[in-house]
């Protein structure tokens, strides 16, 4: 007979480690969720580039015609120039039968009413209905070009492409 009855037994052993692949459910589901995200913010910026175009494009177009302006003192072909960038840029963002019949006071008001803030009607874009069309600018009526373009930059930021 045996003196130390546990003898016989043997030793306790660990667990085999626990193994890093594969993962658990939980993880796998972090995994979709975090590729879910990404997709959904590249789609995102893809969708805000592709808006934002036309806004960084008008600006540069209304940053050449006034160094052009600069350049040249032409003010009338800075004026078609500035009031063509803003018809343009309206027709892109808004419906066509809403901005291709406006002229004068109709289109000044339209400005004022989608981020001008009535800088047109009763401010420095009040030129683009009188002075853009005549054969030379007016002497009773100075333009400011400093302060349109300041306008039509703001009126270019105001807002984004509307959505259908």
């Amino acid at each position: 007979m045996n003196p130390d009855p546990l003898s016989d037994l043997r030793d306790w052993h660990l667990p085999d480690p626990v193994s890093w692949w594969p993962p658990a459910p939980g993880w796998w589901l972090l995994a979709g969720l975090i590729l879910v995200g990404l997709w959904l913010a590249i789609r995102g910026w893809r969708r805000w580039r592709r808006q934002s175009s036309s806004t960084r494009a008008a600006l540069r177009q209304l940053d050449d015609l006034g160094k052009r302006l600069a350049r040249d003192g032409d003010q009338r072909r800075f004026l078609v120039g500035v009031s063509q960038l803003l018809r343009r840029l309206a027709l892109v963002r808004y419906p066509r039968e809403q901005v291709a019949g406006l002229s004068g006071e109709t289109w000044l008001a339209f400005l004022d009413a989608t981020g001008g803030g009535g800088g047109f009607t009763q401010g420095a874009g009040r030129v683009l209905a009188e002075s853009a069309y005549r054969a030379e600018a007016s002497a009773e009526r100075k333009i400011d070009p400093e302060r349109l373009l300041r306008l039509a930059a703001d009126w270019i930021h105001a807002h984004r492409k509307p959505r259908p």
